[in-house]
C-alpha cells in the first residue's frame, strides 16, 4: 500500500525523535513547498537559469518596462481621444469635403478643437489649487475602494463587490452621522467605525463563502453588490432614514459633529486618510507576515497550503480587508462632502475601483496614482464640456476605457509600438479571472 504523505494543512503532525526516516521526508516536504512559494509554480520545477534580480519587484529591472508600458497605453489613449475630439467638432466635419482642395483648414480647426479641449481638461484638473484640491477629493474614494480590490487580486481574488461594500458602509455611517447625538470627535470616530465596520462585514461574507464551501467570489460579490442596493433601498423607506416631514428616498445629511474637518481649500481629513491607507496596505503586503501568506495564497495556493498556510483564513481575511477599505471610501462622500444616502449615492465608484486597480498593476503605488488620475479625468470633463470646443464630458469615460483596454493587453501595446518585452509583469491578478 502506498503511503501518503500529508503537509501541515491536512492536520499532520511533524514526526518525533525515533522516526528518522519519516522525519526526513518531512523536511524535504517543507523545503519543497518553500521552494515551489518562492517560484510561484507548484508542478514545474525552478528554472536554474531565472535571474534573482529579476524576480525582486523592487528593482527597477522588473517594474520599469511595466511603467513604460503603461505610459505608452495612456498616450495611445490620449491620440484615438484627440481623433474623436476632432471628429465631434462641427467645423472640422465641416472641412472634411474640402481636404485635398484646403486641407489646411481640416487641420487647422482640428488642432484648434483638440488643444482648446484637453488644455480644458489640465486646467479644470490641477490648474489651480481648488482644482487640484477638487481632483484629489475625487481621486480619494477611488483609492481606497482600489485599494481595497488590488488587495483581493494579490490574495488570488477577483472582488466585484466594492460597491455593495462600499453602499453599506455608507448606509451605517450616514445613519450613525444623522441619528446619534454624540459630542463631537466621538461622534466621527462612532460613524466611522461604523461604516469600516459595515465595509469589513459585507466583505467578509464572500470570503467565507469561499474559505468554506468554494463558492466563486465573482458570484457572490455581485449577488452581494444587488443585495446591498436593495437594503439601502429598503432603509430609505423607512423614516428612520428619511428626512423629517419628508417620504422622499434621502436621508438628511450627518451631523457637523461626525463630519471630517477641512484641511486645506476644499479638501478633508478623510483624503489624507486615503494616501496613509495606501502606506498601511504596501506595509501589510510587503512588510508583515499577514503580507506574505497572502501573496504566497495569491500566487500558488497549494504551495501555500503545503508550507502550512491556512487558505481558507487568507481568503476570509483578504475579502474583510478589502471591504473594510471599500468602508473606508464610503467615508469620503458621507462624512467628508456630506452627502445624504440615496439610491444614486454611490454612484459607480466601486466598480470604477476595478479598473483603477487594473491600471495599477494591483500595487498600492500603482492603485494611488490610477485613483489621481481617474480623478483628474473626472473633474477635467466638465471643464472640457465648458471649454470652447464644447466636447461631451462623457469623452473622458471613452479614454478611461481605452487606457484599461491598453493596459489589459500589453502585447497589443508592444507589437504596435515596436517595444521590446523586458522584465516580468509585476501584476498578480486572481486566478479567477
Amino acid at each position: 500500500m502506498s503511503e501518503h504523505r500529508k503537509g501541515p494543512s491536512d492536520g499532520a503532525e511533524p514526526p518525533d525523535q525515533a522516526s528518522g526516516s519519516n522525519k526526513e521526508q518531512w523536511t524535504d516536504l517543507q523545503q519543497e513547498a518553500k521552494a515551489k512559494l518562492e517560484t510561484g509554480r507548484a508542478g514545474d520545477d525552478p528554472d536554474p537559469n531565472a535571474d534573482g534580480e529579476s524576480a525582486d519587484l523592487r528593482s527597477p529591472i522588473t517594474w520599469l518596462p511595466t511603467v513604460v508600458e503603461t505610459l505608452v497605453a495612456v498616450a495611445l489613449a490620449l491620440v484615438i481621444g484627440a481623433v474623436l475630439i476632432a471628429l465631434s467638432e462641427r467645423k472640422v466635419i465641416e472641412a472634411m469635403p474640402y481636404i485635398f482642395s484646403y486641407p489646411q483648414d481640416f487641420f487647422r480647426e482640428s488642432w484648434d478643437a483638440i488643444s482648446s479641449s484637453y488644455a480644458a481638461l489640465v486646467k479644470g484638473a490641477i490648474g489651480s489649487g481648488s482644482a487640484i484640491g477638487t481632483t484629489v477629493e475625487r481621486s480619494a474614494p477611488l483609492i481606497c475602494a482600489g485599494l481595497g480590490v488590488s488587495l483581493a487580486f494579490r490574495a488570488g481574488l477577483f472582488n466585484i463587490g466594492a460597491q455593495g461594500q462600499l453602499i453599506i458602509g455608507a448606509m451605517l455611517a450616514g445613519y450613525v452621522g444623522f441619528s446619534w447625538d454624540l459630542p463631537a470627535g466621538i461622534h466621527l470616530l462612532a460613524a466611522f467605525t461604523a461604516a469600516l465596520l459595515g465595509g469589513a462585514a459585507w466583505g467578509a461574507i464572500s470570503g467565507v463563502l469561499k474559505a468554506q464551501t468554494g463558492a466563486h467570489e465573482v458570484i457572490t460579490t455581485i449577488m452581494l453588490n444587488f443585495l446591498a442596493g436593495s437594503v439601502l433601498l429598503y432603509a430609505l423607506s423607512k423614516e428612520a432614514f428619511q428626512r423629517e416631514g419628508s417620504d422622499n428616498r434621502l436621508s438628511p445629511p450627518a451631523n457637523e459633529s461626525a463630519r471630517f474637518a477641512d484641511v486645506v481649500g476644499n479638501t478633508h481629513w478623510g483624503v489624507i486618510l486615503a494616501f496613509l491607507a495606501a502606506i498601511v496596505v504596501w506595509w501589510l503586503l510587503e512588510r508583515s507576515t499577514l503580507g506574505f501568506e497572502i501573496r504566497a495564497v495569491g500566487a500558488n495556493p497549494d504551495a501555500a497550503r503545503t508550507a502550512g498556510m491556512s487558505v481558507p483564513k487568507i481568503y476570509t481575511l483578504a475579502m474583510l480587508i478589502a471591504g473594510l477599505l471599500a468602508g473606508l471610501a464610503a467615508t469620503m462622500s458621507v462624512l467628508g462632502r456630506g452627502d445624504s444616502l440615496s439610491p444614486t449615492m454611490a454612484g459607480t465608484i466601486g466598480f470604477d475601483a476595478i479598473t483603477v486597480a487594473l491600471l495599477g498593476r494591483a500595487t498600492p503605488l500603482g492603485t494611488v496614482l490610477a485613483g489621481l488620475l481617474f480623478g483628474a479625468l473626472a473633474v477635467g470633463g466638465v471643464a472640457m464640456q465648458a471649454s470652447a470646443a464644447s466636447t461631451p464630458k462623457e469623452l473622458t469615460q471613452v479614454l478611461q476605457a481605452l487606457i484599461v483596454l491598453f493596459v489589459a493587453a500589453p502585447a497589443f501595446v508592444r507589437g504596435i509600438t515596436r517595444m521590446r518585452a523586458q522584465g516580468s509583469d509585476s501584476a498578480l491578478m486572481a486566478k479567477g479571472w
